[in-house]
């Protein structure tokens, strides 16, 4: 048994392995027991991932079911499916730029980015502090790392840092409410003193922790000190504010979680030395059941196979935090 199952409560290998999803078990024997398994790309004819590009528009978007015209126009409700299945499928299947329909799904979402370097449209005309580094992350991780567009993101990402280092939704340091800001005009510019959300700084360390190089910038490390200082505390502003939406967890991963800040804090250099860390991660572990999946609350999704998902993505932040020095 390797140094990272033994730190678990129970070892899930057999569990995992007897997934009926062969995406599951790929990932786990590639990225859990290293054995040398086929090229990524026979996860890309597997009948779940045709039946979900299948669904791809002819603009390289998806069409997102249903939505109310009062917050978004259905143009931009695409643009948030869309990022919402590229992360299906990278995540998932292993999809890259490689393959056309990723180059598509690319091409339609860089038409929201603006000159300053935001990909806008989710929240109106408000700068997208959230999705814009989340998008971001997932074209990296497809293969557009030194693409034009991500290096104008991520200078834009950098102009908006506040004054503590971390990162906010600008609209929610105005005195309008949601509504008043999404039918303004031109994004309201944020104010510089006040504190970091750590549910916005968490979405864009990601973005930040895939990028080979912007992984390794100062203000990434700080912006990581930040989000452990906020681990399993409230957020200061009233989105996803309670300190239970740590535990709450998705896969694709969106918002901020336990599970998506210790995989992102690992690639910005931060290890079991530091005792949040290290304390985040026996959290997790006596969060584990009899079965080896984890008693976390899923917050999206209808996969059945969230529970593995979920599990292997928990499975890789031990293998990466004890196995580092290996």
């Amino acid at each position: 048994m390797d140094l990272w199952q033994k730190n678990l409560t129970v070892d899930p290998i057999t569990s995992l392995l007897s997934s009926e999803n062969n995406a599951i078990v790929y990932f786990t024997r590639r990225d859990l027991l290293e054995d040398n398994v086929k090229s990524v790309k026979i996860l890309w004819k597997l009948p779940e991932a045709k039946k979900i590009l299948k669904k791809q528009q002819n603009d390289g978007s998806w069409k997102y079911p249903a939505g109310k015209k009062h917050i978004r126009s259905q143009e931009n409700y695409n643009q948030l499916e869309t990022y919402r299945i590229l992360g299906e499928l990278v995540e998932k299947y292993g999809f890259n730029r490689e393959h056309a329909s990723i180059q598509k799904a690319a091409e339609f979402i860089f038409q929201f980015q603006t000159e300053e370097g935001d990909f806008r449209g989710i929240y109106g005309n408000q700068y997208a502090t959230t999705y814009s580094p989340a998008i971001m992350e997932l074209l990296i991780k497809a293969g557009y790392q030194d693409d034009s567009h991500i290096e104008k993101g991520f200078k834009w990402l950098l102009s908006m840092l506040q004054e503590d280092g971390g990162w906010i939704v600008p609209l929610r340091t105005s005195s309008k409410t949601l509504k008043q800001a999404l039918n303004e005009s031109d994004p309201i510019q944020p104010d510089r003193s006040k504190p970091f959300s750590h549910l916005v700084t968490g979405m864009v360390l990601r973005a930040f922790a895939a990028h080979p190089k912007y992984r390794k910038s100062d203000e990434a490390k700080k912006a990581g000190e930040l989000l452990i200082s906020r681990f399993f505390k409230n957020d200061k502003y009233p989105d996803r504010q309670s300190k239970n939406f740590w535990e709450r967890v998705s896969f694709p991963f969106w918002f901020t979680d336990i599970i998506a800040a210790l995989d992102s804090l690992f690639f910005l250099g931060f290890n079991t030395n530091n005792p949040e860390i290290k304390g985040a991660l026996n959290f997790l572990k006596y969060k584990q059941n009899e079965n080896g999946n984890f008693n976390l609350k899923i917050i999206r999704g209808r996969d059945k196979d969230l529970p593995h998902w979920i599990c292997l993505a928990v499975c890789r932040l031990f293998k990466r935090y004890y196995n580092r020095h290996k």
